[in-house]
């Protein structure tokens, strides 16, 4: 499935690159579909992931670079780094406000605004990256996405895929439900109601003091990445061992995001160099991903890392806890329920394919 999804997206890339979305009039010689007038734009987009790190920070440096040489210089992105200008979580505001011209994100931080941005990226034993990415570019996901980021005056383009998350770093065992009672833990969105229903307190933090609270005693345990950042991240120094697999966060959209008027003011050409940049990078991280998270979890473990799965218990509690977590939201919103319903729909129908297509 991944091989020929793959294939469709490097397709799709190779024909919107040579197509002519564009009169021939506005065509320059060395930058096709553009004017004289329209070259050498450069646009600010803070991003929310480190670009020095591993799996979504170097998306974001692959982007910037597909961006100028698709567009052979005619526009660069200058990556701005991590809370420069706005805060992390508040990025599509500062957006939206003109303090940024444009950010690349986690869809879940929009989930402030619009609950149906959980779809996108918190949903606990939602899709994996594969049936996300297929649900965003065969099935109603990307309009649905697209939609919703319209009605908070953004254009939102899916440009990156997130894997797994790894489960949570402990200080202690969690092998049954009962030891999740009175943890202070650091879970956000879904996954926090999740496991206040189990007992525990969930605590949000930035990532950048999640460590050093855990190393001092402060937190009980938590969530931080995926095995390659949080082996980047020097996880592995604490010595506490490392619960697999993420069951909150089994993949996640991350997000091109420009105010719409902006956005519409962009010559043609360029915005179908940045949509067709996107499609590349969520073909790059899917591609990269198994390999990298695997030779992450191997370093983890010979840097001393005990390396462990949660009990059927503990699974089952949280299952059980996320069908009631999930019920509740979409009573309260029907955008999130309408959204959910149709994922599910499309990963069940992708299921019974990939079940009778791969070999026992």
């Amino acid at each position: 499935m991944r091989r020929n999804l793959l294939i469709s997206l490097g397709t799709a890339a190779a024909f919107l690159a040579g197509s002519g979305l564009v009169s021939a009039q506005d065509r320059q010689p060395g930058q096709p579909g553009l004017k004289n007038a329209e070259l050498g734009r450069t646009l600010q987009m803070q991003t929310a992931f480190n670009p020095a790190l591993p799996g979504s920070g170097e998306g974001v440096r692959l982007f910037t670079r597909t961006v100028k040489q698709m567009s052979a210089g005619a526009l660069a992105i200058k990556i701005v780094e991590p809370g420069r200008v706005a805060p992390t979580a508040d990025m599509m505001e500062a957006v939206v406000n003109g303090d940024l011209e444009a950010a690349f994100t986690w869809s879940g931080y929009a989930a402030a605004k619009a609950p149906v941005f959980n779809v996108f990226a918190t949903v606990p034993f939602g899709p994996g990256p594969e049936d996300m990415t297929s649900w965003m570019l065969e099935g109603d996901g990307g309009r649905i996405h697209r939609a919703a980021y319209e009605k908070l005056g953004v254009t939102g383009i899916p440009c990156g895929m997130q894997g797994a998350k790894g489960g949570g770093w402990f200080r202690g065992d969690v092998n049954t439900v009962a030891d999740f009672k009175g943890q202070r833990l650091r879970y956000g969105k879904m996954a926090a109601e999740v496991i206040a229903r189990m007992g525990a307190t969930p605590v949000l933090l930035p990532p950048g003091e999640f460590f050093w609270k855990l190393q001092q005693g402060n937190l009980d345990g938590g969530e931080m990445s995926t095995p390659a950042m949080d082996a980047a991240l020097g996880f592995d120094k604490l010595g506490l061992p490392y619960y697999l697999p993420g069951w909150q966060q089994p993949s996640a959209v991350l997000d091109f995001l420009m105010r719409k008027d902006k956005w519409a003011a962009l010559p043609a050409a360029l915005r179908s160099q940045i949509e067709t940049a996107c499609q590349a990078n969520i073909a790059w991280m899917l591609g990269r991903a198994p390999s990298v998270q695997a030779i992450a979890l191997e370093k983890l473990k010979s840097s001393g890392v005990v390396v462990r799965t949660w009990s059927a218990d503990v699974l089952a509690a949280f299952r059980r806890n996320t069908d009631i977590v999930l019920k509740e939201q979409a009573e309260r919103d029907p955008d999130f329920a309408a959204a959910l319903a149709n994922q599910r729909a499309f990963v069940q129908q992708a299921a019974g394919w990939r079940t009778l297509s791969r070999l026992p």
